[in-house]
């Protein structure tokens, strides 16, 4: 299968191609053929003729791909809009399946740990963004995924393997006597490489309820952080 990942979450962005469960059923079977930069702040303009000429400098063409992995958030809410909608468009015109991919799932993926994985992202104004994983997932809970403030993150992750590519969270969970692992900066190969495992196991989504994932605090838990 070929497979396109598109990551628009942050200032900049990137698109992956990659050729997936061609050589075996292993859901570690892809290569990925290459990697586009889309400049921050132009994803909008670039991102479908960037599409187009990766996979034309590559001899294929728009229908051949046969699915998508984007990451759905958390991140920037423009940014998101747009990869998800270039998403939706291409999906529903050609009929492929979507794998959408949390980025603090990445993080957990790329980690290789084990046991109990706490994923942290910078969500700004002293907020992380959090993603509880077990692996491997003995219980069937879904992984938990919200915010939290930064005095709030570290007194939950007691128990709890950190991971992130925020070196400034790595240093804070590290200070708390806390066990963790700094991650090389998140890349849409990985989220490439989640995707075709989604894919694989059937965990897809279509274009009609792809949705962003920004997870943002509630009314009232904003309510509450204004008057602490």
């Amino acid at each position: 299968m070929l497979l396109l990942a598109i990551d628009t979450s942050g200032k900049q962005g990137s698109i992956a191609l990659a050729r997936a469960g061609e050589h075996s059923a292993d859901d570690d079977d892809v290569d990925v053929i290459e990697v586009v930069p889309l400049a921050g702040g132009t994803f909008s303009a670039l991102l479908v003729p960037q599409i187009a000429v990766l996979l034309s400098s590559h001899g294929f063409n728009k229908h051949e791909i046969g699915g998508f992995a984007v990451a759905s958030g958390p991140g920037s809410f423009t940014g998101l809009r747009i990869g998800l909608a270039a998403v939706k468009a291409l999906a529903e015109i050609f009929e492929k399946p979507i794998a959408a991919v949390s980025l603090l799932e990445v993080c957990a993926f790329a980690s290789g740990s084990h046991g109990k994985i706490m994923a942290v992202l910078d969500a700004g104004r002293g907020d992380v963004f959090v993603g509880e994983f077990e692996r491997p997932n003995r219980s069937g809970q879904p992984p938990r995924e919200h915010i939290l403030s930064r005095n709030e993150f570290l007194s939950h992750a007691k128990g709890w393997t950190v991971v992130t590519p925020d070196p400034m969270l790595a240093e804070a969970a590290g200070l708390a006597g806390l066990p963790v692992q700094l991650l090389d900066p998140i890349a849409t190969d990985t989220v490439a490489k989640l995707g075709w495992r989604k894919i694989r196991s059937g965990d897809t989504t279509s274009p009609q309820a792809l949705e962003a994932n920004y997870i943002r605090r509630t009314d009232a838990e904003m309510l509450e952080k204004i008057r602490s």
